[in-house]
Formats: structure tokens, sequence, C-alpha cells
């Protein structure tokens, strides 16, 4: 995609850094003015396990990884046999020296399963199963090797600067991993030690210490290592482009839109928008919105679904944030705001199930479990990003709509987007609007909190406002809010409680509802993080000739029906794509427009979809190739 594409992989055990030198790397690269890409995978442990993030590079705008690595940076033997096999021709791999004796058996974080795939694989090409026997491997496959001895490194270094503490200070293995890369690369110095010098802004002796190290490594892989194809030299700057983290969008979003108070209990991936809204309570965005979100870590999530309702009951933005078994244990009280018509907003983060099932691995789950989350019959909104630029805007659209409905919102992202980094256009607060509904500001004459109106939505009070006294109660209610069992009532409540699904279809743009980049013979329908790598899949059909349509659905409930039959009235091939098992958005889509999928596209190892994958099985399905039911498996 353009001159420049470019993949590049750090790994090493859970807590060594790999996130840092990641960020380091992006930070580089997107200074260079380069699109990033990058995404982390790592296991459900706090230290030693396998972790490994993955930055694609491209002088164009790009949305997804790939599924092949032109570099791969290692300072542990586990990240060498589980990606070995990834390095395309003509790459490289950097790796630490005085591991190449090294047996698989002597990995003990290598599980069974891989062992037995990994052992498979070298015994094909007679090869042993050391670092030696998988190296081998790859550089018969046209693979290039740069060894190098990291604690050699050290003890240079620690000679050179005469500061006999960095000898052993292993945790700099992670700075040394990326400046050896952008020294093969031939990337310019400079972004380098800004970069350094940004993550560490606060810790200037950290800082210092970490810029000595680069140096050192990068001159030591700029003097030695000269055979690699590949520059990262820079391009062409785009003006009011960032570089953000998955939960930047959701959480300075929330900030953005007014939101005021926020509730959670920790779980993976939800946790670190929480987090991030914990560390920056002030925030100053305009003159009419100062910030100040009041943060509160409960005891679980009953509890923090419950304060957040009576947040809301006050008349403040509230908000949660949590995952699958998290959003489970709130099922019972979503109803309740359901039938009391509380706004209020709940950003879930999907994770693989079911139960605890892969805590740290991404998933398309819990769509089913969101739309029919609760018992009985209430109206709620279900509402899907496709990424991170575009969650920011969603999320004021999320609160407006709670508002303005009185409903509860549940926006779908995921960890797929929690765990990327990417490079995007600036976030334009000016474009996110704040409307509050029916929130009174005074009460004149006497007040019904559920008074029957034309359109079925009552003029909302707020805890403390003069003469408008209203109750809440679990049971059904009559207009005041008193507790009613009379069926005559009964259906007059229900009929106008769920009278807001009809309105939602109604008056939301349908810009908002799907959005259509392009219609064809074949076309696509899915929804949520799986947008980026369809895009770049489809581009690179379009490259050959071949032309395939995709419909991102970002409505899921209420569905908006007849705009979708519309848009897909004349396609003959219709294409499921998700990260779950069962294809269900196919299901919702199904029963809304009762026409059958003809091929699904279907992920459910916890790794995330690259476009690679999805090119593979879309030409597949045109060149009638493919099964009904294609099963992506990428990812170590």
């Amino acid at each position: 995609m353009g001159s420049t594409d470019f993949t590049w992989l750090i790994g090493g055990p859970q807590g060594s850094g790999v996130d840092s030198g990641a960020n380091i790397f992006s930070k580089v690269c997107a200074e260079l003015g380069y699109g990033i890409f990058g995404k982390r995978e790592f296991y459900s442990n706090i230290k030693g396990d396998h972790s490994y993030f993955v930055v694609r590079i491209s002088d164009e705008d790009i949305h997804s990884n790939v599924s092949e690595i032109n570099l791969m940076v290692s300072f542990d033997a586990e990240t060498i046999f589980r990606h070995f096999n990834e390095v395309s021709k003509g790459g490289g791999i950097i790796y630490d020296s005085d591991l190449v004796k090294m047996t698989s058996d002597e990995v003990h974080t290598l599980d069974e399963p891989f062992k037995e795939r990994l052992h498979k694989e070298l015994k094909s090409k007679n090869k042993s199963f050391t670092i030696a026997g998988a190296l081998e491997f790859a550089k018969e496959n046209g693979v290039n090797l740069y060894p190098v001895s990291f604690r050699e490194l050290l003890s240079d270094l620690s000679e050179a600067t005469g500061n006999p503490k960095l000898k052993g200070l292993i945790r700099l293995f992670n700075v040394l991993a990326v400046s050896l890369s952008l020294g093969l690369t031939k990337t310019p110095l400079e972004p380098l030690i800004e970069s350094i010098n940004s993550i560490f802004s606060k810790k200037p002796q950290i800082a210092e210490i970490n810029i000595k190290a680069a140096n050192f490594a990068y001159d030591y892989a700029k003097s030695k290592f000269d055979t690699f194809q590949y520059a990262l030299t820079g391009t062409a700057k785009k003006p009011d482009t960032i570089l953000v983290q998955g939960h930047f969008g959701t959480s300075i979003g929330k900030m953005v839109s007014g939101c005021r108070f926020q509730s959670y209990y920790p779980i993976t991936p939800a946790s670190d928008e929480s987090v991030y809204l914990e560390s920056h309570e002030l925030l100053q965005i305009q003159n009419d919105r100062p910030g100040s979100t009041i943060v509160i870590q409960t005891e679980d999530e009953i509890s923090a679904m419950g304060m957040m309702i009576g947040a809301a009951l006050t008349g403040t933005r509230a908000s949660t944030s949590t995952s699958g078994p998290g959003f489970a244990l709130m099922a019972e009280s979503l109803g309740w705001a359901g039938i009391n018509e509380v706004p209020i907003v709940i950003t879930l983060y999907q994770r693989s199930g079911p139960s605890t099932g892969l805590p740290t691995r991404h998933g398309q789950d819990d769509l089913l479990f969101a739309v029919h989350a609760g018992h009985g019959d209430f109206p709620k909104i279900v509402y899907a990003s496709g990424d991170i630029e575009e969650s920011f805007y969603d999320t004021g659209n999320c609160f407006n709509y709670a508002d303005v409905y009185q409903i509860p919102v549940i926006h779908m992202m995921d960890k797929f987007l929690s765990s990327s980094i990417i490079t995007c256009k600036k976030f334009d607060s000016q474009k996110i609007s704040i409307d509050r509904g029916l929130l009174l500001d005074k009460v004149n004459g006497q007040y019904k909190r559920f008074a029957f109106t034309d359109d079925g939505i009552s003029p909302r009070s707020r805890l403390g406002l003069d003469n408008g006294v209203f109750w809440n109660t679990g049971d059904e209610s009559d207009e005041f809010g008193h507790i009613t069992e009379d069926p005559e009532l009964r259906i007059k409540m229900m009929d106008k409680r769920m009278s807001r699904l009809d309105l939602v279809i109604k008056r939301i743009p349908q810009i908002e509802q799907v959005i259509s980049f392009g219609i064809y013979d074949y076309t696509i329908i899915s929804w949520g993080s799986t947008k980026g790598p369809i895009l770049d899949a489809i581009s690179m059909l379009k490259r050959e000739g071949i032309n395939i349509g995709f419909i991102q659905i970002k409505l899921i409930h209420p569905f908006p029906t007849e705009y979708v039959k519309s848009l897909l009235k004349d396609t003959k091939t219709i294409i499921d794509i998700e990260a779950n098992y069962s294809g269900q958005l196919g299901k919702i889509f199904k029963q809304n427009i009762t026409r059958d999928i003809d091929y699904f596209i279907l992920k459910y190892t916890g790794r995330g979809m690259t476009c690679t994958e999805i090119y593979d099985s879309l030409k597949k399905i045109v060149e009638n190739k493919a099964n009904k039911r294609e099963v992506l498996n990428h990812g170590a």
C-alpha cells in the first residue's frame, strides 16, 4: 500500500517492556510521517508468558495488520519459536545470539499443543528443535539473520560510559531491541531520542540511561549490519495527525461529551478506559464544558451499575465500562434502568468468552447478549464503533441517544480496538454537540415523570428540582411512578416505552445507522473492529480489478431493516465477517431481513483479523473455491 509498507514485531516475556518498546518505535515512525497500525497480544498473567506487539508502517492510510513480518526483534527464545515462520522473504530477524543452543523443551512457557506443531514443522525440514534450528529454517526461506548478544552489548555500553551498573540492567533490552531495529532500517536518530524523552518525561534520570543505551545500540546496528533492503527514512507528514491508543477514543470522548460520573470494577480490557479517566479527571475542553469526571472503582459490577443509575437520576451524564462477565452482572439493573427510563451509557469492551474464556484476547462474542440483555421487554440501543477515531465521535452520539430517548445505550467496543495504536486525524471536540433531551430546569404545576406524550418521551426531572418530585420502582408504575398492576395501564406503559425503538430508527440520521463503502454483486456486512482489516482487504482486491462492497452496521438494535434492505436490494452474494463462532450479526440480519447469508468469514481464536486473511478468503469466494464457512486462524 504505497512505496513503504513495513511490518515490525517485538516480543518478549510479559513484563519485560515490550509495550514500552513498541510505543517508542511507533512514536518514532509517526513522527517521520508514516501511518501506523499496531496491536498488542498478551497472556492473562502478570509476568512471564509471551507478549508481542506488531506495528505496521506505511506512507498511506492503513487500518490493520498484515500476516507477514518484515523485521522481527527478539530478546527471548519464545518469540523466535512462535514467530520465525511469519517473517517474509527478504525480511530480517534480530535475535539474542546467547540463545541459539536453547531447545524448545527449555522454554517452559511453550504449551504442549504449540510444541507439537513447532516440532512437526521443524522436523519437516530436518531441523533441530532449537533456536538454531528455527533460525536455519527462516534463513532457507530467504530471511536475513542479525545476531546480537544483548548482554555483551550492555557490558560494552557499561565500559563505554564508565557506569558499571548498566552491565546487568536487562530491563534495557527493550530499548536496545528498538534501537537496533531503527539502526538497521537507517531511520533518523533524532526522533528516537525525542520519543524516549517523551515517554520518560517525568523520569529524567531513566530517560538519560535509555538514551545512552539507544545511541549505543543504534550505532552498533548501523556499523555492523548493512544488508537489509528496507529503509524507514521518513515521508511527508500529514497535518493534524495524532498517534492514539485504543481506549483514548471513548475516554476522551466521554470527557468532551459531558460525562461527569463513571463507575467501574476492574476487568480486562475495559479497565484502561477508566484508569485513563482517573488520570485526567480535570480537563478543560471548552469554556462552556469544563471537564471534571468523577471516577469511582466499586466493589463489583452490580454496585457500578447501581451507582451509575443513581448518578443519572441526579441529571448527571453517567456511564460505566466493562467486559462480558461484568456486563452479565449488570443485566438485572439494566432492566431497572429500562423500566424507569433512565439514560445511561455502558461501554462494553468485548473479549473472548464464554465464562472467563480468553480474558486478554479479542472477540466479538457479546452482540446477541447485548441485544437481549435483561429480562422482559424494554427499549435499549446497541451501537458499535469500527475504529478508535470513530469511537470518539460515537461516544458523543451515544450520550445524546441516551438523553434524548431516555433509554440505556450499550456502546460496543472490543479488545482489538483497546489494544491497538493508530495514527488518525486529530479529534475535533467541536464536532461533538450535547443534547440533553427533555431534561427540565424547572417544573410548573403537577409533575408526572412518566406522563403520556405524543411521541412517548416524558419530560425528565432531576433529583432536588423544585416541584419535580418523582417516584421510581422496579415494578410497573403509573404516570407518577407509583406501583400499578392495572392491565390497561400496563398496556399503555409498555407501548409508551417500546415506541422509542421506532422513534430511534426514524430520527437517528441514516449515516449514523449504517455506513456504505460501496455496493457490488459481492457485498460484505459486518460491524465493529472488523472494519479496518475489511477496508484494507477490499483495497488489495481493488488493485487486482476485483470490486467487493461493504456496509458497516453501527446501529444494531433496533435494527435498521428497511434501510439495509434498500442498500442490498441488487447484491447477489452477501458475506458476513465477524470475530465470533456463530456469526451473531448474521443471525440478526436474517431475522430482520429474512435473507440468508451466502458466506461467513469468522475468527474466534482470540486473535484479531489481518487484512491478509480476509483478502485470501474473499478471493476464494469470488473464485468459487470457498467453503460457506471460512474460519481464520492466523496469530500466535
